[in-house]
């Protein structure tokens, strides 16, 4: 008996022995870290991000480097997670090093090497307005506009990844006119003297398939003065506030009529360019052919891209203040025409009213000549511009 005994004390103190053992091990399986893409894959796509998890733990490092560069990334709040914070880029290879603290001490580690898939062809921006051409104090019409050098098919990625931040809150969106345009306006016209910083960040990212961006892109510009101007064609004079006050009212002449082109159009055009001298020749008409000229003009302010300026015109001063006579641009004398041209900024709204010919919305910057809810049909991605600059 006193054998069975020793043997049954023993059989137990083995018992609690083993379970002590296996609680040790269990506790320290709990945390796992899981890293994705998974180790050893190749060829992946490199719109995808990057991401470290840890179970039963917390993520004391995670490092991660491609082609030998730092990656960036974000932890969640409880550092449970990490998150790449740009998407990956092709023709990489990835390593990714990751620690995690046990609940009771001690830590996991965790290693993984990956790579992407080259790009079979790259895309940038071709133009990016405002630019040193129109200044970088713009008027408060002032869109952001891109045209990418090449047709781009994954509207939403790019338009995910680019970023306006203004010092003033400012609501606005994105509008894509085609595959290689895309303008950004406010929904109202821009607070006075707002700074404004764009973002494109666009290397690595999806444009079509095979296709990647191959940079990033930045911008800062300031709005200025609030410049508005407007002209009415069967007054025969243009208002000019500046920052709600009036300060001009100079008298004009548009557009004589007639056939439809030679109507001045109407509605809100934006300031495109400022002009010391601008030869002007009718645009349906060549030499020798009824209807042409050729036309020298100076101190000039062009709206559209239809032929249409404010400029000086002193053939017909006696005809500014009460009858209509040009070819469709906006006459003023020349004193006043200078005046203009040294006043204004490119992206100040000049408004034409009264002529039955309408501004369309792809002539020139006629971009407010969409309603706002029209203009946010052709957003991927409705931007609510909360970001304060200082």
């Amino acid at each position: 008996m006193r054998a069975g005994a020793g043997a049954l004390a023993l059989l137990m103190a083995t018992g609690c022995s083993a379970s002590a053992v296996q609680d040790a091990d269990e506790s320290a399986s709990k945390t796992t870290i899981t890293i994705t893409p998974l180790n050893g894959s190749h060829d992946l796509a490199p719109e995808l991000p990057i991401t470290v998890g840890a179970t039963a733990g917390t993520l004391k490092n995670v490092t991660v480097r491609a082609g030998g560069q730092p990656v960036a990334g974000v932890y969640s709040a409880d550092r449970t997670q990490w998150r790449s914070e740009r998407p990956m880029s092709p023709g990489l290879s990835y390593s990714v090093s990751a620690v995690a603290a046990q609940p009771g001490g001690g830590t996991v580690e965790r290693s993984s090497t990956f790579s992407t898939t080259k790009a079979t062809s790259t895309f940038g921006i071709d133009t990016l307005l405002p630019n040193k051409d129109t200044g970088f104090t713009v008027g408060v019409g002032m869109p952001i506009m891109i045209t990418f050098d090449k047709p781009v098919k994954d509207r939403v990625s790019i338009e995910r990844n680019l970023f306006v931040e203004a010092s003033k809150p400012v609501e606005g969106a994105w509008h894509w006119f085609d595959d290689k345009n895309i303008v950004f306006r406010p929904k109202e016209y821009w607070p006075a003297h707002t700074k404004v910083r764009f973002v494109a960040r666009l290397a690595g990212v999806r444009g079509a398939d095979g296709m990647y961006g191959k940079q990033d892109y930045s911008r800062d510009f300031t709005i200025g003065r609030s410049q508005i101007s407007v002209g009415n064609t069967q007054t025969h004079y243009m208002k000019i506030d500046r920052d709600g006050k009036q300060i001009k009212n100079m008298p004009i002449s548009a557009g004589m009529g007639g056939a439809m082109r030679h109507h001045t159009t109407s509605g809100i055009h934006l300031a495109m360019s400022r002009e010391d001298v601008t030869v002007m020749t009718s645009p349906d008409a060549g030499p020798g052919q009824a209807g042409y000229y050729q036309t020298t003009v100076y101190d000039t302010v062009r709206i559209s891209n239809s032929g249409e300026y404010v400029h000086g015109a002193p053939w017909s001063v006696g005809d500014q203040g009460n009858s209509n006579v040009s070819h469709g641009c906006v006459n003023v004398s020349p004193a006043n025409a200078k005046w203009f041209k040294e006043n204004t900024l490119i992206g100040d709204p000049i408004i034409i009213e009264g002529t039955p010919r309408k501004l369309e919305p792809t002539n020139g910057w006629g971009h407010w000549q969409e309603s706002w809810g029209d203009w946010l049909k052709w957003s991927r991605l409705r931007a609510d511009m909360t970001g304060q600059l200082t």
